[in-house]
């Protein structure tokens, strides 16, 4: 005893805590209690099946002790499925999940409660796990490496808050029997095919998520650009971000045989980045490796992890496959920070993001006048203004955006994002033959694009030549499977202008469940019921357009439709008149 009422016990600690409870929270109190005590209840009936105790519950916190390490590994893994089931059945903004770290540590007891840096620690521990998985500390993994059927895999040695030395650091695999069963599996192509996945963000900071996102990014847009290699997009990805799953089951659910994965820790002016390639098929590791460089170093580890993967793959590499591919970007390294913060900003698809995505492009470009990427992601931003309904000049927000595309053009031709963008502007500008020049111009600089090949679609539709449009629509749907609503959009289209409208309503309808405020899914889905006699449904279909926005009127669905046949504009117009729209 140190003194009445406390003593001091070794005992395996168990921290969990909600990723994004805030915004949780923000978003709606009384769910998000509510789900919180469900998820509180289940999770404390696996600690006490596991002969552990919750010792307390502050806030999204739960603080738990066990006897046994091997108990509490047993229960984070169990606790960590039960809950992934349970998220199934919530909507995807509602999803709750825990991140859990768990050390084995000394510490002092006073009544039920308990204290001292071997709760510190779980906790740290438990801050630098993914959302949905689990991470122990080295003591912790001294005890159950040979006792468990799972896998780790070694994170190094992680400074904490307020602890002197350094921890060793191991994400938890489970095995292959713990792996739900999506029922989700595509074949690989017949050559060799890969899925990055996001980079883990190791520095503690969660301001840093940029950082380790756009490495992610860039690796993903170097080996995209080798013909002879099946690469998937960075959107379908990125849905494993921040969760506990296994190679085998991205590569099913991806349809790829070979998986890139690794972790990023930013401090400073060094950089440490683990990389390894995995063959999911057989789980042997091909390749891996260490970097711990300054980081102005940043840009020769990206091409380093990029040539080495090359070179692990049986891919058959045309001459000069292997090259330095960001050469005429970013070059400056806090340029090329300021332009990963910009992409950062984009992704999150807001008018307020995208407007701060603007500004941190152009700054990249004071900063680098010769980053082609930085002018060519300025133009997208421009163009997601006009698509997206938040520029108040759609007429000048063109003008930047072929202004900028065109400059990009001008730094670097084998740019295909530019490209697109042009595509995209002559399409609008009703200049359909240059909008397919350029639209398979983009297709050619990089088959790896489910981008290209989904826009290059869109300007086929309004060419008049749909016909073209499903090649293409399933190229991108197989380059990014887990696809953005305007894919299923212009899927309707297709289907729309071959009259099959039922396949057509269905594709809307799909667009309209990724994202209900999208506009234009509405007024199709109106087209779609008055063609088919449907006049109530269509009606409600035009009900819901005017909630989104109560002036949108015929001449503004005119303006957005450029088709290179007037006529096929009319027959819309009509049906659309037919409908209620004035």
């Amino acid at each position: 005893m140190t003194q009445e009422g406390f003593k001091r016990k070794l005992t395996a600690i168990l921290s969990a805590d909600v990723e994004g409870y805030s915004r949780l929270m923000n978003d709606d109190e009384e769910a998000t209690i509510k789900t919180l005590t469900d998820y509180r209840v289940a999770m404390t009936t696996l600690i006490q099946k596991y002969r552990g105790r919750v010792v307390d519950t502050p806030g999204d916190n739960l603080l738990s002790e066990f006897a046994s390490a091997v108990d509490a590994v047993k229960c984070a893994v169990e606790i960590q499925r039960e809950l992934a089931a349970r998220n199934v059945e919530l909507p995807y903004e509602r999803k709750m999940e825990f991140r859990i770290g768990i050390n084995v540590g000394d510490v002092v007891a006073e009544g039920k409660r308990i204290y001292g840096d071997g709760v510190n620690i779980a906790a740290r521990v438990e801050s630098l796990a993914e959302a949905g998985g689990v991470c122990i500390s080295g003591k912790a993994y001294d005890l159950v490496e040979n006792k468990l059927e799972y896998e780790y895999e070694y994170l190094g040695e992680q400074k904490v808050k307020n602890i002197s030395k350094p921890v060793r650091l191991y994400r938890v695999r489970g095995n292959s029997d713990d792996d739900p069963d999506t029922g989700t599996k595509l074949e690989p192509p017949d050559k060799p095919s890969i899925a990055v996945l996001p980079f883990n963000n190791m520095s503690g900071d969660p301001d840093q998520e940029f950082f380790s996102d756009g490495l992610t990014e860039q690796i993903i847009t170097g080996i995209s650009k080798i013909q002879s290699i099946f690469v998937i997009a960075r959107n379908s990805t990125f849905t494993y971000k921040g969760k506990a799953v296994k190679v085998q089951q991205v590569a099913q659910e991806l349809g790829v045989q070979y998986v890139l994965e690794g972790s990023v820790q930013k401090s400073g002016s060094r950089v440490r980045i683990n990389a390894q390639l995995i063959d999911a098929a057989t789980g042997h590791h091909l390749w891996a490796e260490s970097y711990d460089r300054i980081l102005e170093d940043i840009f020769a580890i990206q091409d380093d992890i990029t040539i080495k993967l090359l070179e692990a793959l049986p891919a058959k590499l045309i001459p000069g496959g292997l090259y330095h591919h960001y050469e005429g970007q970013v070059v400056s390294i806090n340029a090329y920070i300021t332009f990963l913060q910009g992409v950062e900003y984009f992704y999150r698809m807001t008018a307020g993001d995208n407007f701060n995505a603007r500004k941190c492009f152009e700054k990249a470009i004071s900063m680098d006048p010769n980053s082609s990427l930085a002018y060519a992601m300025l133009a997208y931003s421009h163009l997601n203004d006009i698509f997206q309904a938040w520029s108040k000049s759609p007429l000048e927000s063109f003008e930047q955006a072929e202004k900028a595309a065109l400059k990009a053009i001008s730094l670097d031709e084998s740019l295909d994002l530019p490209h697109i963008v042009l595509s995209q502007i002559y399409l609008f500008g009703r200049q359909h033959d240059k909008a397919i020049e350029y639209g398979e111009k983009a297709v050619a600089l990089n088959l790896n694009n489910p981008l290209s090949h989904a826009m290059l679609a869109l300007v086929f539709y309004f060419a008049g030549r749909s016909e073209e449009m499903l090649p293409l629509l399933d190229k991108a749907f197989r380059l990014n499977p887990v696809a953005p609503f305007y894919y299923y959009h212009f899927l309707g289209h297709t289907h729309f202008s071959l009259e099959n409208y039922q396949e057509a309503i269905q594709a809307y309808k799909k667009s309209l469940d990724l994202n209900p405020d999208f506009i234009f899914p509405h007024l199709c889905l109106a087209m779609c019921y008055i063609a088919t006699d449907h006049d109530d449904e269509a009606r409600e279909a035009i009900a819901n357009v005017l909630k989104i926005d109560p002036k949108y009127s015929l001449d503004r669905f005119k303006l957005a439709s450029p088709h290179k046949d007037p006529s096929n504009t009319e027959k819309l117009l009509d049906l659309l008149r037919k409908s209620g729209l004035q």
